[in-house]
């Protein structure tokens, strides 16, 4: 496997790769996977674990495979498949045809349950699920064995045989297997390896009347696959128990599980079963609405693969739980796009100016470069500027408070790249609201640049009355407007930021006519803005990426 993005930060999983390799554990080899569940779309912190397992195969010069957990075909659908699959591409981890499903090993895995009936070690179970969780114990007392334990191997094996044929209802009988109830580990207390589903699997149609649980499943998937390091988040570490005692007792190539804590950012929520809420109940406009941490809605907000990638690169790797800062993601996004994006003009409350001096009729254009970031770039250019301009209403103030370096009556300001201009006057609506100003320019200052030396402390961006282009600014900020959305709440619903979205009527410059949905920019002095797919035709949308500063984290 070769790919030219950078390594990755070492980390304690890299440490217990190198150690493998030293000792010649796998010989040398180094296989990784990522097994998404197709019952939703994928989310900031599945980036974390792509880039993570990925990485690692890519760096050993290993193997990575994608392989569908698709055990439940209740919650499963197609179109979360082909999401995935996309996502993942996008993220840039390439899995070089090792595609895989589980559902690809339910004749293996079927063979399996009936080895361990034949050893004694499963057992038909006719209890039902809320009797089995009684059954169960808790954390301080032991579980009770149920009284359909001590079957026979010839009954256990007639009556599983007989669920897989269709014989019985849902929710009358499971396999389970036969450890220990009065393990110190409840995930060893007779785990459930298989239940009653009369449901048409994606793949399989409906050929099976039983489904295999992910635990069962999931281990034994990475034994036939070959998988040397199987990296999982730490709400599995009680279960590696489990997956040990499976390949054991099969007698199968054993896994070596590797657990890291999963990613918890501010002002999310990660709960699967919560994101379906905020999408069915209408708080989010789909799976791609930008203000989602879904890998949908972040890339049609402008994030990158490789902005996610400086940001899971950026928090590492450990094996304690904690929680990253929004403003963490927010600040990589800057990194990113500072160095990569055009500088352009836009206005997004406009306020006209009429510059009295100016030419009437009279149109020039001025040579302006798009990476100023960048001085080995050097693209630009033509910006017309005219009589009539328009300015950031908040650029002006009538009695400008102190510390106001922007336009106000009688002082004098930079067009940015252009001229020196000086307010001489404004103009009124009825209601008193300020519609126009008046002002004055020095045509010795052309560029921007003052001949005589004198120096002014505010420059503004602006756009040409005549060849401003309106565009649908829709301005995203966090969806919730606590750090911990579920805090000192009965319903997380609650803690919704009612500001998450403000759609204003902005002018751009001419040379946004030919963005494309997908194209970033920096709108100078307003932060990083991508073209939105609802771009058709004349009609441009802009959402905005980030702001060029955390004004959360600064009280706004």
């Amino acid at each position: 496997m070769t790919d030219t993005i950078n390594p990755t930060p070492s980390n304690f999983i890299r440490t217990i790769i190198d150690e493998d390799n030293a000792t010649g554990k796998y010989a040398g080899r180094v296989q990784t996977r990522f097994p998404p569940e197709p019952n939703g779309y994928l989310h900031i912190g599945h980036a974390k674990s792509i880039n993570l397992n990925y990485g690692l195969a890519r760096d050993y010069n290993g193997q990575f495979n994608l392989r569908f957990d698709d055990t439940n075909p209740e919650k499963e659908e197609q179109e979360y498949i082909d999401a995935i699959m996309e996502d993942v591409r996008w993220l840039g981890a390439d899995w070089d045809g090792r595609l895989f499903h589980a559902s690809d090993y339910f004749e293996q895995l079927y063979a399996w349950a009936e080895q361990l009936i034949t050893t004694g070690q499963a057992y038909v179970d006719d209890l039902s699920a809320e009797e089995i969780r009684e059954h169960r114990g808790t954390l301080t007392e032991p579980g009770r064995n149920s009284p359909y334990r001590d079957r026979t191997i010839e009954e256990n094996l007639d009556l599983f045989r007989r669920m897989r044929a269709g014989e019985f209802a849902e929710g009358s009988r499971v396999l389970r297997a036969k450890i220990d109830m009065a393990s110190n580990f409840i995930t060893l207390r007779d785990p459930v390896m298989y239940r009653i589903l009369h449901a048409p699997h994606p793949r399989t149609g409906n050929a099976w009347h039983i489904y295999p649980t992910y635990d069962w499943a999931h281990g034994q998937s990475d034994s036939i696959e070959g998988i040397t390091h199987s990296i999982c988040t730490l709400e599995f570490e009680n279960n590696r128990r489990l997956y040990d005692w499976f390949q054991e007792a099969l007698g199968i190539r054993r896994t070596q599980q590797i657990e890291f804590a999963r990613l918890n950012l501010t002002y999310t929520v990660m709960s699967k079963r919560k994101m379906i809420r905020l999408v069915h109940g209408g708080y989010v406009d789909g799976w791609d609405d930008p203000r989602f941490w879904t890998l949908r809605g972040l890339r049609r907000r402008g994030y990158t693969p490789e902005i996610i990638r400086a940001f899971t690169d950026g928090i590492g790797v450990s094996k304690a739980n904690s929680t990253v800062d929004y403003h963490v993601l927010e600040n990589a996004a800057r990194d990113v796009l500072n160095l990569s994006t055009p500088r352009v003009m836009a206005v997004l409350e406009p306020l006209k100016v009429v510059i009295e001096n100016y030419p009437k009729n009279k149109d020039e254009f001025f040579d302006v470069p798009y990476y100023k970031q960048d001085k080995t770039r050097t693209e630009s250019r033509q910006l017309p500027f005219g009589r009539e301009i328009y300015i950031e209403r908040d650029d002006f103030m009538e009695v400008p408070a102190k510390g106001f370096n922007r336009l106000a009556p009688e002082t004098e300001v930079r067009l940015m790249s252009a001229y020196y201009i000086a307010c001489t006057g404004v103009v009124k609506d009825s209601v008193g609201r300020i519609v126009e100003l008046r002002a004055v320019y020095d045509p010795a200052t052309r560029g921007g640049t003052s001949t005589d030396g004198r120096k002014v402390k505010g420059t503004l961006h602006w756009v040409s009355a005549e060849h401003a282009i309106p565009a649908e600014v829709r301005l995203y900020d966090r969806l919730f407007k606590e750090e911990d959305p579920e805090k000192d709440v009965v319903d997380f619903i609650d803690n919704l930021n009612p500001d998450s979205l403000r759609v204003v009527d902005a002018l751009v410059e001419p040379s946004l006519a030919s963005a494309q949905p997908g194209d970033s920019f920096q709108f100078v002095r307003d932060g990083y803005f991508c073209v939105d797919p609802d771009t058709e035709g004349d009609r441009l949308v802009f959402n905005r990426t980030v702001s060029l500063r955390d004004s959360w984290a600064k009280g706004q």
